[in-house]
């Protein structure tokens, strides 16, 4: 499975969006500093993912989440999820 993810820094409550097969190895890596943009921003906690069977449609949907870059939208994600 394919994974596209959703994190939020406990610093400032920004965004961040990724791509991943494996959520919980990732998240360590990103809390761990192993990601340049968001070592800057630790802890991360992840607040949204959805599951995708293609890489493919996994890496579309990433793009176009990155290309969101608006907090109300990926806020409105997380929101439809708890419901």
């Amino acid at each position: 499975m394919f994974y596209v993810y959703l994190l939020q820094s406990d610093v400032d409550s920004s965004y961040y969006v990724g791509f991943t097969e494996n959520l919980e190895q990732r998240l360590k890596q990103h809390n761990n500093g192993g990601s340049k943009y968001t070592s800057r921003k630790i802890p991360w906690k992840l607040v949204y993912f959805e599951q995708f069977i293609l890489k493919s449609e996994a890496l579309k949907r990433e793009l176009f989440l990155k290309k969101q870059r608006n907090k109300a939208f990926y806020q409105s994600l997380v929101e439809t999820k708890d419901r």
